[in-house]
């Protein structure tokens, strides 16, 4: 089994960034199998948290395929060796400070092994901002009446923004009101992998049954990795009509929407749109903060506003990106016997997150694009519509969005006021004129672009 773990190692290192493979695979060490459980071996708590919510579906994926076990799990074993060793490789600055205090979170609820569910995953541990409200309004409104409102409900928006959170949490409130209710959560991966193996073992009723038959809420992640699988699409498109007529509840996440999914069936895609799309925006700077903040209290760790608001403001991509960054300090400032507080914060991320790029603002964009087009700020940020003034207001949007990723709310704000769907309205438009090839738009981006150094 150490040979397999090594092996695995080998996988992951290929899948994952360098920095999150030694953060958080690297030091764990393999400790000894029994009873078809691998013993993995860990510096602190933290790691089982954040491997088993990240990483495990590839850790098992991998070491069952090595081992030809299929029903291979693992055990968790918080080792204070390897802290101790991990610690000698850090050398603190300055003198010994005592440790922050982190106290266990509360143990997760108990929930039955046929869900999958994530016990970390509530809608009271979700935080709502501008960027999610919809979202979450329409799953909640899918958990409390499953199969009456928002069926099916497509959740769509980038990596780390919290679709999982979200399809989670549904699943937890249908068995909150409902404890009877039999409830599947998989990724699209995992339906694919059991779908083969069923009809690989000549087992396939016994698939459709579980789906189809057994089956109140269906909730599935990754919608989008069943894209060029045709003979999956087509179970998946049965198993859908049937639970859609029994009137019983189906919520799936996408990276992007129903039909910008690429060689997915027509039909497939029609029938997402049957109930509910919702979509979530990378955070605001408020939300951002109350994350940071929720996620602390989740994990007992200490840490003051200053330090907050840095995270918040240096970490804007995902919320996942964001929540790794604070356990990274927890981590490295237990080992490392420190407080979390500023000058530790920003002396640990200088080293982590690359340097920002040379336009770090909406206002840079906003002037360069003012000059390229010779109009006012002040017009750019009016309500005319005139197309002198609309077209570059457009590129200009279009723009602050791809290159520092601000929410289509945040935007609006910061042109004017203009409601959040003008601003992904033009984002669009701009991005389908590219798509096509226009020439003109094309180097007047560019332009802009080398103006503002890209």
């Amino acid at each position: 089994m150490t040979a397999h773990w090594r092996g695995t190692l080998d996988d992951l290192r290929e899948n994952l960034s360098t920095e999150s493979f030694q953060t958080w695979l690297e030091p764990v060490q393999c400790g000894g199998f029994r009873d078809e459980k691998l013993e993995l071996r860990i510096p602190n708590r933290f790691y089982a948290d954040w491997i088993r919510t990240h990483y495990l579906d590839l850790l098992l994926d991998s070491l069952r395929r090595r081992s030809g076990q299929p029903s291979l799990d693992i055990v968790w074993a918080v080792d204070e060796a390897l802290a101790e060793s991990m610690a000698k490789r850090e050398k603190p600055a300055g003198p010994s400070i005592p440790p922050p205090k982190v106290t266990p979170p509360p143990p997760p609820p108990v929930q039955r092994e046929s869900t999958n569910l994530n016990p970390k995953y509530h809608f009271d541990t979700f935080v709502v901002g501008p960027s999610n409200q919809l979202a979450h309004a329409a799953s909640t409104a899918a958990a409390n009446n499953p199969g009456e409102r928002y069926n099916p409900l497509f959740i769509y928006g980038g990596v780390g923004l919290g679709k999982t959170h979200l399809v989670n949490a549904v699943g937890h409130r249908v068995l909150h009101n409902r404890p009877s209710a039999r409830i599947l959560y998989v990724s699209a991966e995992r339906f694919t992998n059991e779908f083969i193996w069923a009809l690989q073992n000549h087992r396939i009723d016994e698939f459709r049954t579980r789906y189809r038959t057994q089956c109140d809420v269906l909730l599935m992640d990754d919608i989008q990795f069943l894209a060029s699988r045709e003979q999956t699409q087509e179970e998946f498109f049965h198993t859908f009509n049937a639970l859609y007529h029994s009137d019983r509840q189906i919520v799936v996440s996408s990276d992007v929407y129903p039909q910008q999914i690429g060689k997915m069936e027509e039909r497939l895609i029609s029938r997402f749109q049957w109930g509910m799309v919702a979509d979530i925006q990378a955070p605001e700077l408020d939300t951002r903060v109350a994350i940071v903040r929720k996620k602390a209290e989740q994990e007992g760790i200490e840490l003051v506003d200053d330090v907050a608001h840095f995270l918040a403001q240096t970490v804007k991509s995902n919320v996942r990106e964001l929540e790794g960054t604070l356990l990274r300090l927890a981590v490295k400032a237990e080992l490392l016997k420190r407080p979390i507080d500023l000058d530790f914060a920003r002396e640990t991320l200088r080293a982590t997150i690359p340097p920002p790029e040379s336009v770090a603002t909406v206002d840079d964009i906003q002037r360069a694009v003012c000059e390229h087009f010779n109009v006012r700020m002040s017009d750019m940020k009016s309500h005319r519509r005139h197309r002198s003034i609309a077209h570059p207001r457009m590129v200009a949007m279009y723009l602050c969005r791809q290159r520092l990723k601000t929410s289509y709310t945040e935007l609006g704000d910061r042109f004017g006021g203009k409601d959040h769907t003008t601003v992904l309205s033009a984002v669009r438009k701009i991005e389908s004129r590219l798509e096509a090839d226009d020439m003109d738009l094309q180097a007047t981006v560019e332009a802009i672009e080398r103006r503002l150094g890209r």
